[in-house]
């Protein structure tokens, strides 16, 4: 592997807890000193990190860079060091954020049916509708933790409901959620274990399914396979699993982190409300792309692996090296974006890369932008007076490489009072409430 120049000494310390809390400083000096980096990673793993815009965008959109772990010359993808642990021994390796053209180009074309801007207007009133419940289930109180309470449990939720998970088997999807999203290290630590269990869950549904074919995600992808797409049962599993696994804590980070930026940025906040108790929407849509730039759920593009040599920055990367994109270090970077560390949730010209760019660009991204302005709008408007109820220097950042999240994210309010808010008439419980269907 060519080497990068080694770093000064006073180059900032990648990986530890302090750079989990607040990475930006570290990737501001990495765009201007080393802007191509080939780094250790936690894993033992050497990659290189890109961190500047424009070489972000070429890496994201070069097809010499494969997104196929068997392309790595470490051949470290075969210990579970890269992509998803568990997922290997799962038999999981064939989804979308695994494979290139042309297998990637057909179960993409599959998959997007169910992501297209009238399916997606479709689900609208589901996400309403599970986001006043969430919100019922605490508003009373004055307090609650929304990331455990809120951010956590409506993406698991709704993709549940996308999906076609009956309402009785939800509660698990959302306990084998928590242990993937707690990261117990390896392939035999708690992600692990979920992700098998949610693998075989995954395979008897649509064995289930195949012989009742609903209206829903799973049903079109046995429905796709059985007119001559050639989706095999283990793809439908491994698209079904992806699908989960990528829409669901990107949309928790997405919310909860858009949520922190709010509240550490008070004026944004008091305008955004504003704008909001009007009946403004515009605002709304402005703002959650400019929450995206700024602190987004996505750290680092997931893995790529050169095929052939590829000159990015003008670094040379050999066949089979690894190669992450920062997209936190991108969408900051101030030769593409006016005062990059400002929040400013009306700015305009903002092609951030939180969704990637693309043939991977994230196909959940219409309902992710609808769940998190239905979600920060109805927090706004039901939560008077919210704000943090710690010093944000306590809070917890999730290490893990690809994500950036919060462990929780506790706050306090007006409690609503439920002669005149939003009650739940039928006094259920959130925990059941989350069925099929309206």
């Amino acid at each position: 592997m060519h080497h990068s120049p080694p770093l000064p000494d006073d180059a900032p310390e990648l990986f530890t807890w302090e750079f989990a809390a607040n990475p930006y400083p570290a990737y501001a000096w990495l765009r201007e000193h080393a802007p191509v980096h080939r780094a250790t990673l936690p894993s033992g793993v050497e990659a290189w990190l890109v961190t500047r815009y424009p070489d972000a965008r070429q890496a994201l959109a070069d097809a010499r860079l494969s997104k196929n772990p068997s392309n790595h010359s470490a051949q470290a993808h075969r210990t579970g060091r890269v992509g998803i642990p568990g997922e290997r021994s799962a038999d999981l390796m064939t989804h979308l954020l695994n494979i290139d053209p042309p297998d990637h180009t057909r179960l993409r074309r599959l998959v997007s049916k169910a992501f297209t801007p009238r399916r997606v207007a479709l689900f609208e009133p589901r996400v309403r509708e599970l986001t006043d419940r969430l919100i019922d289930g605490f508003a009373d109180r004055g307090e609650a933790d929304l990331i455990h309470e809120f951010a956590f449990p409506l993406p698991i939720y709704a993709i549940c409901d996308l999906l076609g998970v009956p309402a009785e088997d939800q509660d698990d999807f959302r306990d084998w959620a928590g242990m993937m999203i707690r990261h117990g290290k390896g392939p035999r630590g708690g992600v692990g274990r979920a992700v098998k269990r949610m693998r075989t869950y995954l395979a008897e549904l649509i064995h289930r399914k195949r012989a009742d074919l609903g209206d829903d995600l799973i049903s079109d992808l046995i429905r796709a396979g059985d007119h001559g797409e050639h989706l095999t049962e283990n793809e439908a599993a491994a698209m079904a699993f992806i699908l989960l696994f990528a829409g669901f804590e990107t949309t928790v980070n997405l919310i909860g982190n858009g949520l922190y930026a709010l509240l550490t940025h008070p004026e944004q906040r008091a305008r955004l409300q504003a704008s909001l108790d009007r009946g403004e929407t515009a605002p709304l849509a402005t703002a959650v792309e400019e929450l995206l730039r700024f602190d987004g759920p996505v750290e680092l593009a997931t893995w790529r692996f050169a095929t052939s040599p590829v000159t990015i920055g003008g670094q040379r990367i050999e066949v089979g090296e690894p190669v992450l994109v920062v997209l936190a270090a991108a969408d900051r970077d101030p030769a593409r974006f006016a005062q990059p560390d400002l929040l400013d949730l009306n700015r305009r010209d903002n092609p951030h890369l939180g969704f990637g760019l693309g043939i991977h660009y994230c196909i959940g991204a219409p309902l992710a932008r609808l769940e998190a302005q239905y979600a920060l709008a109805a927090l706004l408007r039901r939560l008077r007076g919210l704000e943090l109820a710690a010093d944000p220097a306590e809070l917890r950042w999730r290490g893990g490489l690809i994500m950036r999240g919060l462990r929780q994210l506790p706050v306090r309010f007006e409690p609503e009072d439920r002669a005149f808010g939003n009650p739940d008439q039928s006094g259920q419980s959130d925990q059941h409430a989350c069925g099929q269907g309206e």
